[in-house]
This record gives C-alpha cells, structure tokens and sequence, in this order.
C-alpha cells in the first residue's frame, strides 16, 4: 500500500520494551514486503520528560502529532509521578485533543492459551468491546472545594451528550454488523444511574432501528461481570461507557489468558486526526527492566494499526504469526511460561517469514 508516518511514543513503564519489540517485527514485515514502509518518529515524551520540563508533552504536542497517519503508544504511569498527571497529561490529552472516540478492544483466546474458565474453549471467547472514550466518566469536569478542610469536597461529573452517545452506540452497532455474529450488548447501569444511563438506554434503542439485522440486547454492567464469566458464548459485541468498558475490557483480558495480550485502538472514525494504538497492560512497575514483559499485546496492537492504515495482508501475515507463536508455546512468565520478551519476539520474527505472502 504503500509508505505511512508513524509517532512512537513508548513512554513509561514497560512501554519502550514493548513498542521496541512491535518496531522489530514491523520492520520484520518491511524486509518481506519491498511495497510496504513505516516512516517511524520517535517522541521521549512521557515521566521522564515530566521530571525534566515539568509537562508530560510539549504545549505543541498535538500540533506535533497532526501529520501523522497514525500513534503507536506504550503506556502511561510511574511510581513517583500522580497518576492523574500522567494520564492526563498524556493519553488522554491525545485521545481527547484528536477525538479518538471509539476505543475498540477485541479480546479472544489465542491458539495454545488456556483461559482460567473451566470448560471455555477458544472459539467460546470472541468478543469486541467498544468504549466510548471522549466523554462519560472521564470528561474531566468537576472540581474539589475547601481543600484541607474537614468540610472539602471533590466532584467527579459524568458527562453524557446525546451527540457522544450515539455516536458511539452507532459505531458499535456498524462494529457488530460486521462481525459473523451480528450481535451486541449494550451495557449501562440504569438501574441505579437514572438520568446518563437512562439516556444511553434510549439512544441505543432508537439507534437499533437502523440496524434491523443486529441482534440487540441490554445488560446492567455488575450483571455484564457475571455473563462474561458464567456465559461467555453468549457475547459477541459488547458497547459501554468510558469506565464500565474501561473496566469490563480488562476482565475479559484476563479471562482470555493475560492482560499482556491485549491490544486497543483509540478511532477517530472519521479520519481527520490520526488514530492511537496500545496495549491496554499499562506501565507494569513491577517487571520494568526485568526483560520478561509480554509483548504479544503490542503486537496484536499493531495487527490492529495495520488493518487502519489499509495494510491488511501485512495485518493477517503478523496475527497469524503471533498465533503460530503462542500455539508453539513460546510464552511468557505471565502466560505461565519461561520465554522472555526477546524470545518471544524473535519467534514472531522467524514465524513470519513461514506465513503465505
């Protein structure tokens, strides 16, 4: 297809290992495929750069990203910098700032992982979670009032738009249309949360009515936790708010073997910024520098940006070795293996040139 500009930007944490190791098996794909190029810029942008500017990125940061045709994001987070600074002084002052809206996380067990639920086979698990990612639970209104007080008080405002919600109930409903299945979960909590919620309700009905061949169904989010482990089969696409999915998504990556190998990606449907993608692991404290980080999360990330930038031959040539690989049982510590990253990565490396052109 041709050559695409990519923004690195590994930041935290495990981040700069795992980007690292996407990097090499995509220049991997280069070596295969003389008529596909990544044009990669790498930003140090992230804690250590709060600790030497006193920002995570520069004020121009966006305006830096603009041209790109797509972001490649490691994680956020360190142990000696708030965590509402890096985040929001990062991701998601990038996801909100280019209108990534739709944060898409598929999830599924891949050949030779095991799920921890008894009896669940790796066609059982096959799910699309959609997250509204601009909006909701993390719009960032609200404010704090008497700081040191006895009497201080924080407000965390949930904001929901009928214009955010229907947008992404829409995505999801064209996400589903899309997969074999045809069906999806509307998730809320309306029960409880009578006005947001209740509005996510009724745009999603009025939504399905353009969607005739979309099987629909709705779940409160504590009952959604209990459907995923109890009866996986019967989930397909699932949509919800910026924290339920947040939330939700992780489980189902834990249920599907590991959050390690988990990957995102932060749409901006409409094309006039570029996407982000990322693994949803985050910065791993514990394992930084230790070499043992999975990066199967990056490289599913990547399968993902792949297929964005039209790339979908070299999308299909790296999934299907990243699946050649965990069949093989060439794992990681946190898939109850021995392999390292770089073995790991060295694998996929090899196991691409075994894949059909």
């Amino acid at each position: 297809m041709g050559s695409h500009r990519i923004a690195a930007i590994p930041a935290d944490g495990i981040g700069p290992e795992v980007i690292g190791a996407g990097l090499e098996v995509l220049r991997a794909l280069e070596r295969l495929d003389p008529g596909f190029h990544l044009d990669v810029t790498h930003f140090p942008w992230g804690s250590d750069y709060y600790r030497a500017h006193g920002v995570m990125m520069p004020e121009d940061g966006l305006d830096a990203l603009r041209g790109f045709d797509a972001i490649y994001f490691g994680a956020v987070g360190d142990k000696n910098v708030p965590d509402h600074v890096t985040l929001w002084g990062l991701r998601l002052a990038i996801c909100q700032g280019f209108d990534q809206f739709a944060n898409v996380r598929p999830t599924r067990i891949l050949p030779g992982l095991t799920s921890p639920l008894r009896d669940c086979a790796p066609g059982d698990l096959d799910w699309v979670i959609v997250r509204e990612n601009s909006e909701g639970e993390y719009a960032g209104m609200g404010g704090r009032a008497h700081r040191g007080h006895p009497i201080e008080v924080g407000t965390e405002v949930a904001v929901f738009t009928r214009a955010g919600v229907e947008r992404i109930i829409r995505f999801a409903f064209e996400t589903a249309r899309s997969r074999p299945r045809e069906h999806l979960t509307v998730v809320t909590k309306s029960n409880a949360q009578r006005h947001g919620m209740v509005l996510w309700d009724e745009v999603a009905a009025a939504v399905a009515r353009d969607f005739p061949d979309v099987a629909v169904d709705r779940e409160l989010v504590d009952a959604m936790t209990v459907r995923m482990v109890n009866k996986p089969r019967s989930i397909d696409t699932v949509v919800a708010t910026n924290l339920h999915a947040d939330i939700l998504s992780d489980l189902a990556a834990a249920l599907a073997g590991s959050i390690g190998i988990a990957p995102t990606a932060n749409l901006d449907p409409s094309r006039r910024y570029p996407s982000m993608f990322e693994p949803i692991h985050g910065s791993a404290f514990d394992i930084v520098g230790k070499g043992i980080a999975n990066p199967v999360g990056a490289f599913w990330t990547a399968v993902m940006m792949l297929d964005h930038l039209g790339e979908h031959e070299n999308a299909r040539r790296l999934m299907a070795a990243i699946e050649h690989v965990t069949a093989a049982g060439i794992r990681t510590p946190d898939l109850g293996g021995t392999a390292r990253t770089t073995d790991v990565t060295a694998a996929v490396v090899d196991a691409l040139a075994a894949v059909p052109a």
